[in-house]
């Protein structure tokens, strides 16, 4: 299987390992990076450390030393040292074990020589290996190396990937929004493996092609799916749809498909589901219809979680209905659901823009008598709401007293005060706020603030 990166270079191939996996001796790496340490005696667990009169090393102890080990590079000398030992030879678990600690900690070159050394093995592997390191590459958006990682697996494990590794590829490029690379691998593998999709394959197709914008085709896959022996549409599978049909703006057409699922096909919609429609008609900025539907979510005995509750409460403060918002809030906590910071600063901000600071105010003190820390984002939002009001002296106190309160501001916290002070004229009082924040260590950008 061939996939072309962005510099026209083949990523992969089914029959061999990826080119950037190439023979770096370990034992090289390691006596050049141990001699370059500052401090090699401060290791915390190698094998310097190992007791004299200890016979031998199993694969456990292995194992549970370099899982303790916090530096990777020290993790690796106890992985080829104990294969010194007579009669030890690595197995899946102490290679899983390595290229965890060496992707973790983004160490790259050693890694990809020891993916090198696992192809002289005799040992069975097992493709989970090459997942997690999948996910590990994912998370540093090093896209092209999940797909090099895929590869390994027909070589190394010497057995072909199975759907669920295929499914985990595919979902990682696709919600890393690759769809380019995500359209190739599709191609490549529907060639070199005659693939017959099960029902999680193809509800990240339906995905796929919803992120595009691609609805039609969307639907064509469900079409497939509905003819497939492997697989049937789902929940999933009608919940994507629907938040397609939602992004597009297509709110009448996926009432009509929530309605077609739930009484054509039998597939009760879960909390999630609802959401989907909830915010799809806020954002629409329908949140009436948005309640409507809660009603309906409660009456057929789904009951509405945090997140339902502060969709909804966000779609009436998008809309400048702040009673209806509080009516909102006041009601999720009503059914035991705790408020998290994120719903708080919703509603604080509304009532900020609204002009309603003090209530604004009270709810910040809400927040800490329920344990609910505010972060900086909060408190911002207060210094902007106090700052419109020209409540300068009471911003200004909340700047001096938060940090002996244990709440670490940050250079965004003293610019909105500043930013106001300085349009509005207040330059003596500008001036004490540029003296507190050099106090604080943080450097003001002078050519800004003069602009006003």
């Amino acid at each position: 299987m061939k996939v072309a990166s962005s510099k026209s270079q083949q990523l992969l191939s089914i029959n061999s390992l990826p080119s950037s996996v190439q023979f770096i001796s370990p034992l090289q790496h390691l006596k050049d990076t141990l001699c370059g340490a500052d401090n090699p005696t401060e290791t915390t667990t190698t094998l310097r450390e190992f007791p004299r009169k200890s016979k031998y090393i199993s694969h456990e102890s292995a194992i549970n030393l370099m899982r303790r080990e916090k530096n990777p590079e020290h993790a690796l000398e106890i992985f080829y040292k104990v294969s010194n030992q007579k009669g030890f030879h690595h197995n899946n678990s102490t290679y899983a074990i390595i290229l965890h600690k060496l992707a973790q900690c983004k160490r790259y070159q050693p890694l990809d020589a020891v993916l090198h050394q696992m192809t002289y093995e005799t040992c069975k592997f097992h493709e989970g290996i090459f997942l997690n390191l999948m996910k590990h590459f994912s998370k540093s958006s090093m896209h092209e190396r999940v797909l090099e990682m895929f590869s390994c697996i027909l070589p190394i494990v010497r057995s072909k990937p199975s759907l669920k590794a295929i499914s985990t590829c595919l979902n990682l490029l696709v919600d890393a929004n690759q769809i380019d690379l995500a359209r190739t691998f599709l191609v490549s593998i529907r060639k070199d493996f005659h693939l017959e999709p099960n029902t999680c394959i193809f509800n990240i197709l339906v995905k796929y092609h919803c992120k595009k914008g691609d609805l039609e085709s969307a639907f064509a896959v469900v079409k497939e799916m509905e003819k497939s022996k492997m697989s049937c549409p789902n929940l999933i599978t009608y919940s994507t749809l629907i938040d397609g049909l939602c992004g597009s703006g297509r709110l009448g057409a996926a009432i009509d498909l929530f309605e077609e699922m739930v009484s054509k096909h039998q597939i009760l919609p879960d909390a999630l589901t609802y959401n989907v429609l909830i915010n799809g008609f806020c954002r629409g900025g329908k949140p009436d219809r948005a309640r409507k539907i809660m009603d309906f979510m409660k009456k057929n005995g789904c009951n509405p979680n945090v997140f339902n509750y502060s969709s909804l409460m966000n779609g009436f403060c998008r809309d400048g209905r702040l009673e209806e918002a509080k009516e909102i809030f006041d009601e999720m906590k009503g059914a035991d659901l705790k408020p998290d910071t994120v719903i708080y600063t919703t509603l604080i901000n509304s009532l900020c823009r609204g002009g309603r600071t003090d209530e604004a105010i009270e709810l910040l003190k809400e927040m800490k008598e329920k344990e609910c820390r505010a972060d900086e984002v909060t408190f911002n939002v207060i210094l902007g709401g106090l700052c419109r009001e020209y409540r300068y002296n009471e911003a200004l106190n909340m700047l001096e007293r938060l940090p002996n309160d244990g709440v670490y501001l940050n250079k965004a916290s003293y610019r909105i005060v500043l930013n106001f002070l300085c349009k509005e004229g207040e330059l003596e009082k500008a001036v004490e706020l540029l003296i507190l924040m050099m106090h604080r260590g943080f450097c003001p950008i002078l050519q800004h603030q003069m602009s006003y």
